[in-house]
């Protein structure tokens, strides 16, 4: 065999052992098609921390918006959130004359996303005061704006994870959860870069064009991802039976472990959540990091997460239980805020970020491992109902708990400062304290919620063993 053909077999075999994701490709899902499909969860991401991060500067310090008007309407996504379930369904058994299911919806979830994105930057500068008409005109129409975007990104991200879901063998979803996961991570990380560097020198105009921008950018990159991707099947308008909701829903939760499932996901996402918007203030006020030093705490827990996808997509891939992983990843949780605890009184900002690239590591472990079990128990049929339970109670645990979490700080950090709790609770940090408390016992929670799934899920594995080597001895 000449060199050049050693060569190039060499490194195919090396592409996949040092490239992230390179071999959750398939035969039914090459690798270009995969990257392709993913970009819908970069779209997600970027509308995500343009709604989470950039407005909420912009409309606060920029606009003087007043916060409690801005704290209203970043929380308007909010209640598109438990409708998740429903949407997925409906994708499940929707009839189209073209023969698909999954395209139809990912495409109008974009044009909400879209739509909402295009009237944001006008409606917000009229929210703002500036203009010579009724100021009522500019809440109403940054409410629709809002409720526009978070119809359409948790639609897209809905529909969009049971479409990999389809296209994916099922040896190979550990893997292509993990990438998908990781695009969110990019679209985020990349989004908030860029969205500072072209708000650098803020102005009327150029918010108008960021978010326009933005808005250009969701409706191609998602008609990239989904070309060619969901096959059609017109023999679905025909042979599918009517279903109802109300009744798959019972079916799906009647399943013996769905609802402690959906509570252990509430619980851990919760607890990972929490601290959202805390850990910046917290490393500046308590432990006086400089600006660039909390700005570099967003890279720790980006870093810490990917890391999780990465271990947690091997393990599975390794027939590593979902569960356990998701388990594993609340215990390094719960040790990751008890380090973030402990960095106060010993003012020690290296246990800080150490304790931020646990918490990564832990919620990727956790978010991989949960969306893992929900595409393995969901069935050929039920796919978008079992994903959009699963994000349903992720997304609505995660917003309740931030918002909750600034809440706390505030009430617990007054009452302590007022004297009631004694002098030795009279410190600026005991606010934030309280908050991560209150995290490392919802983690506990899900611990527990977590348990007896680990025992079902292996019982479940000891049944199917027995029932094969049954089965080779008739044989």
């Amino acid at each position: 065999m000449s060199p050049a053909k050693n060569l190039t077999r060499a490194l195919m075999r090396l592409g996949p052992a040092i490239l992230p994701f390179a071999d959750a490709a398939t035969v039914e899902l090459p690798l270009g098609r995969l990257l392709r499909l993913a970009l819908f969860q970069v779209t997600v991401g970027m509308a995500a921390v343009l709604l989470i991060g950039t407005l909420n500067r912009v409309m606060i310090v920029e606009l003087g918006v007043p916060a409690w008007i801005v704290a209203m309407m970043l929380a308007l996504p909010l209640v598109f959130a438990p409708l998740r379930a429903l949407v997925g369904f409906r994708s499940d058994t929707h009839r189209s004359v073209l023969g698909w299911r999954r395209v139809p919806y990912i495409w109008f979830g974009t044009l909400l996303q879209f739509g909402g994105l295009a009237i944001m930057p006008f409606a917000l500068l009229i929210l703002s005061g500036d203009t010579t008409g009724p100021l009522w005109v500019g809440d109403l129409a940054a409410a629709l704006a809002f409720l526009l975007v978070g119809a359409g990104l948790h639609t897209t991200q809905t529909v969009g994870l049971a479409l990999a879901t389809d296209l994916a063998p099922a040896h190979a979803r550990p893997k292509v959860v993990a990438l998908l996961c990781a695009a969110l991570l990019f679209g985020m990380m990349a989004s908030a870069v860029l969205f500072g560097l072209f708000l650098a020198h803020f102005s009327a105009v150029r918010l108008i064009q960021v978010i326009q921008g933005a808005a250009l950018v969701t409706i191609i990159l998602n008609g990239f991802a989904l070309w060619k991707q969901e096959p059609r099947d017109t023999s679905r308008n025909r042979d599918a039976p009517q279903r109802d909701f109300h009744a798959s829903w019972r079916a799906y939760a009647g399943e013996g472990t769905a609802r402690r499932r959906l509570v252990a996901i509430g619980l851990g996402t919760a607890g990972f959540s929490m601290q959202d918007i805390l850990l910046e203030p917290y490393g500046g006020q308590i432990l006086h990091l400089s600006v660039g030093a909390t700005t570099a705490l967003t890279a720790l827990l980006a870093a810490g997460g990917g890391l999780g996808l990465l271990i947690a997509a091997r393990w599975l891939n390794r027939g590593g239980d979902p569960f356990r992983v998701s388990g594993v990843g609340v215990g390094i949780g719960i040790l990751a805020f008890s380090a973030v605890v402990f960095a106060a009184p010993l003012a020690s900002a290296d246990l800080f970020a150490a304790g931020v690239s646990l918490i990564g590591l832990g919620g990727g472990l956790f978010a991989h491992g949960t969306l893992t079990a929900s595409m393995n128990r969901a069935g050929p049929e039920d796919t978008g109902l079992a994903l959009g339970a699963w994000g349903a109670v992720q997304a609505t645990a995660a917003g309740l708990s931030i918002a909750a979490s600034g809440l706390v700080r505030d009430v617990g950090g007054a009452i302590a400062q007022s004297g009631v709790l004694g002098e030795g609770m009279n410190e600026p940090a005991i606010g934030y304290l309280i908050v991560y408390h209150i995290e490392i016992a919802l983690l506990f929670a899900a611990l527990l919620a977590l348990g007896p799934l680990v025992r079902e899920d292996a019982r479940a594995q000891t049944r199917d063993r027995m029932t094969g080597n049954l089965a080779g001895r008739t044989a």
